[in-house]
């Protein structure tokens, strides 16, 4: 490193051996299980939107150029050209019905909360039409829901955002009446070819190979890569604290060694115990590819399959997580892997092989301005909420019809104040919320996200025997009758499964059980 990045060093370290109390918002790592990092063994990296952070909105807009480019060379229309990316359109986690063709953004049970067509926003009427009750259940036909999960997602949300906008306002096609494309005399273009052909120029330019958008990328890359010094701190803390670290990307092995070497120096490999290039996540955490040895001075994987133990910074092209058990009995719980991704870095991982997850979420620190800045707004919903729920509480059995509360202006002014606060984040409002309704990405954080943050890097500023400790939740059964209460008046009911014996021995499993406990505990 230079002196510039030794005095960006000093600085950064400075600032991690803060008291809790000082710890920026935006430096903090949110906790959905109780993780003791003392225990965790083994570090597994991302390298895309985790290690390396994009640029926003610089790269998003080069990708959607690369798209509709390539869209034109599959005989799209010229015209599509002249289309320019909107940064404040999309956000991850929706999902786009390919029978329909629109973007609809959920909560955790597939309910609508907000509908767009192209870039029309759909009115609840027209919600409706469509998916009776504003419901649509993504397991009954998997094939018609696309999740938009990552970062990389950004630029085709809004590719197919403004493709079907097209088609559907140019005076030469007509919607047709099931709503599931367009038509022209004899010609019909399906939503759903649209959505296909749109994947397909994604992958494509997605490919290493010459002048593609990785190539383009790595020659520009101060551009559209931020170069953060504490890649550095965070991966020798974590060495120095005895535990291994791993590079898993699906990134090829000439583009990751370019980005790491802009991040790191040459040295880069030194900082990785081992190096997994075109992993093929989420098949990685299955039953993977072939592993193959990486020849660093040719970039390209050397012939056979790798069998034995690795050396320290070796770097290996596919294989799978049974590989990484073998080398290093790396496996359940000991092993925390951090990425971006929330279905192949986090959920497979979680699901599939017990790890601890950690999920970046660059996002979070725009959501927490805001959330902060907008604070008032949420605490009147949470006020109106509570005074609909206290007008009901007072109804009995024998409660007339005409003491049916009226609820309409609360109702109103919730969908007044739920407006004005997702227009706050986005077009499509926050990522983890609309209004007092969690989404269906926030509730898949909840569910497979451990440990959450803005960036991975954020990691630096808490000690290496730190007990991120979730806290305790409670049910409604929990949270709204009282410890004491005094409307109890009849006995419960008494269940053959509830002995009034005590266990002779402690038989369950806590989360506790990770924490750490002294010796006379």
């Amino acid at each position: 490193m230079g002196k510039k990045e030794i005095k960006q060093s000093v600085s950064l370290m400075e600032r991690s051996a803060k008291e809790p109390s000082e710890r920026d918002a935006f430096q903090r790592v949110f906790v959905n299980r109780s993780v003791y990092l003392e225990k965790i063994r083994f570090y597994g990296f991302d390298m895309d939107y985790t290690l390396a952070m994009y640029r926003s909105p610089d790269y998003e807009e080069l990708l959607y150029r690369r798209i509709l480019d390539r869209m034109i060379f599959m005989g799209y229309p010229e015209q599509l050209r002249n289309f320019n990316y909107d940064p404040t359109f999309a956000i991850r986690g929706l999902w786009f019905d390919q029978k329909y063709g629109n973007l609809l953004k959920v909560d955790g049970f597939g309910n609508i909360l907000v509908g767009v067509h192209g870039l029309h926003f759909l009115k609840p009427a027209e919600i409706k039409s469509m998916y009776p009750g504003k419901f649509l259940a993504m397991n009954v036909d998997p094939d018609r829901v696309v999740i938009m999960n990552s970062l990389f997602n950004m630029a085709d949300t809004y590719a197919l955002a403004t493709l079907i906008d097209y088609f559907d306002n140019k005076s030469e096609y007509k919607r047709k009446d099931d709503r599931t494309g367009v038509q022209s005399g004899n010609i019909t273009i399906p939503y759903k070819s649209i959505a296909q052909d749109t994947h397909s120029a994604v992958s494509y330019v997605h490919q290493d190979n010459e002048s593609t958008l990785k190539d383009y990328v790595l020659k520009n890359i101060q551009k559209y890569i931020i170069k953060d010094p504490r890649i550095t701190i965070l991966l020798r803390q974590l060495q120095k604290h005895g535990a291994r670290t791993f590079l898993l990307t699906n990134s090829s092995y000439s583009y990751t060694n370019g980005v790491m070497k802009y991040l790191i120096g040459d040295d880069w490999t030194s900082y990785f115990d081992v190096t997994f290039v075109d992993a093929k996540k989420p098949l990685w955490f299955a039953q993977g590819t072939a592993l193959r040895q990486v020849d660093p001075v040719t970039g390209t994987p050397k012939l056979g399959i790798h069998h034995g133990p690795a050396t320290k910074g070796q770097v290996f092209a596919g294989g799978n997580s049974d590989v990484l058990r073998n080398m290093f009995m790396a496996q359940g719980k000991n092993v925390m892997y951090i990425g971006d991704h929330l279905f192949g870095d986090v959920l497979k991982s979680k699901k599939t092989k017990g790890w601890r997850t950690f999920l970046v979420v660059p996002e979070l620190g725009q959501e927490i301005s805001i959330w902060v800045d907008r604070h008032a707004h949420f605490e009147k919903l949470v006020s109106l909420s509570k005074e609909m729920e206290e007008l009901y509480s007072q109804l009995g059995v024998e409660s007339e019809i005409s003491c049916k509360p009226d609820i309409q202006t609360n109702l109103k002014q919730i969908r007044e104040i739920t407006q004005e606060m997702d227009q706050s984040y986005s077009k499509m409002g926050s990522l983890f919320r609309s209004g007092s309704r969690t989404t269906f990405f926030a509730t898949q954080v909840e569910r497979f996200a451990d440990l959450y943050s803005s960036s991975c890097y954020n990691l630096i500023y808490y000690p290496q025997f730190y007990f991120f400790r979730a806290a305790m939740t409670l049910m409604p059964h929990e949270s709204t009758v009282d410890h004491i209460s005094r409307n109890m008046q009849s006995k419960a009911p008494s269940l053959p499964s509830q002995s009034p014996n005590s266990p002779s021995g402690w038989t369950y499993c806590h989360e506790e059980d990770d924490a750490p406990i002294s010796e006379e505990g």
